[in-house]
């Protein structure tokens, strides 16, 4: 894989300072990449560092970031094509030498005293993993999606047969933040998501880097039992407040990269990874999953334009119809995508060896890897 440093933060660090990494990760689409890092540097005022991970962004974003990476001295790598977001985060963490990093999506919106708040409560906790009050879309930091949440393994006893189960629930769904303002607390839990999340970097070294056989789904489940599982607390600050703003895709990038990266084939090959690494039996919520592949595409592309096009009226035929022809298209742009992938590594490989072999480096026994598979 190929990528290039703009430019690199240069930050000296200070033992009496915060020392954080923001990883910014793509989530499904480009076009709120800007307010996203914006509100960032609006609303943080402890020292922090950063490393921004393009993945084939359109050629308006590529200029803004690398205005803004020689701007405010910020690392930014590019990769020519899209990856999936654990695939990004392995990526940017080996850039990060601090003693914390903070996973952040590029559609989420911070509030002013964020990371502070979610330093102190690493601080005073000494927890390995601190979650925000995640709220979601407009107006912003009202309606909260998740104020942590619970998840475990458990096993359940059906006459002489045991079945490996999973649980897991989510706090104050749809709930009104400020209504509940002066209700929440600081509070341990076994769940947190990706999409914002301060980490012990030391972690890493007992549970290794992200599991990058899960491409679109289960990845913030998977990461929770994993810490558990390496005796690491995670706690919620909702005292610190993001709000995660979901859109419609409105440029042909976004609607790419939104269809691949909740394509029918990255989700079923991720809940079949998840199912078998942790021992879970395929269970009625695993074969609900899978009959509803594509939900987050339906949900927040195909059934609203649906919507608009028959004047707010549901048509149960027309959905359907929609969703048929939807789920044909996901599969041509996921083996599109695939087929590219292959040839792209391919020409890579070629290249590396050519090179190699210029160089004297086939003499010497180097190994050339390509990298990532699919």
């Amino acid at each position: 894989m190929q990528t290039q440093t703009i430019t690199k933060r240069t930050t000296t660090k200070t033992s009496l300072l915060p020392s954080i990494t923001l990883i910014v990760a793509p989530r499904e689409r480009f076009s709120y990449v800007q307010p996203s890092l914006e509100s960032i540097y609006r609303h943080t005022k402890i020292p922090f560092e950063l490393v921004y991970i393009d993945v084939n962004s359109p050629q308006y974003l590529r200029h803004y970031l690398a205005r803004s990476a020689a701007e405010r001295d910020f690392t930014l790598l590019r990769v020519p094509r899209f990856l999936s977001p654990n695939q990004v985060r392995n990526i940017a963490l080996s850039y990060a030498t601090t003693d914390y990093v903070l996973f952040i999506d590029n559609d989420i919106h911070v509030s002013p005293g964020w990371l502070e708040k979610l330093w102190k409560c690493a601080q005073e906790t000494d927890a390995t993993v601190v979650s925000p009050l995640l709220c979601v879309g407009k107006p912003l930091h009202e309606r909260i999606l998740m104020a942590g949440g619970e998840i475990r393994i458990f096993l359940e006893t059906d006459g002489p047969y045991e079945h490996r189960r999973l649980y897991k629930k989510c706090h104050l769904v749809n709930r009104s933040a400020t209504m509940l303002k002066h209700q929440l607390q600081q509070r341990a839990c076994d769940y947190a998501e990706l999409s914002c999340m301060l980490v012990k970097r030391d972690i890493f070294e007992q549970i290794g880097p992200f599991d990058e056989k899960l491409l679109n789904t289960q990845e913030n489940l998977d990461f929770c039992l994993s810490v558990a599982q390496a005796g690491g607390k995670i706690y919620c600050e909702p005292a610190a407040v993001v709000t995660y703003v979901p859109e419609m895709p409105r440029r042909w990038s976004d609607l790419i990269y939104f269809m691949l990266r909740w394509s029918d084939a990255w989700e079923a090959e991720s809940l079949i990874h998840f199912q078998k690494k942790w021992g879970l039996d395929m269970d009625r919520d695993f074969m609900k999953r899978f009959q509803q592949l594509g939900h987050q595409r339906h949900q927040l592309l195909l059934l609203p334009l649906l919507r608009r096009l028959t004047a707010g009226r549901r048509v149960r035929v027309l959905e359907k119809l929609a969703i048929r022809l939807e789920q044909w298209l996901n599969q041509y742009i996921t083996d599109r995508y695939k087929r590219r992938s292959r040839q792209l590594a391919t020409k890579r490989l070629e290249t590396q060896q050519l090179g190699a072999k210029r160089l004297g480096a086939k003499r010497l026994g180097r190994k050339i890897s390509v990298w990532p598979q699919y």
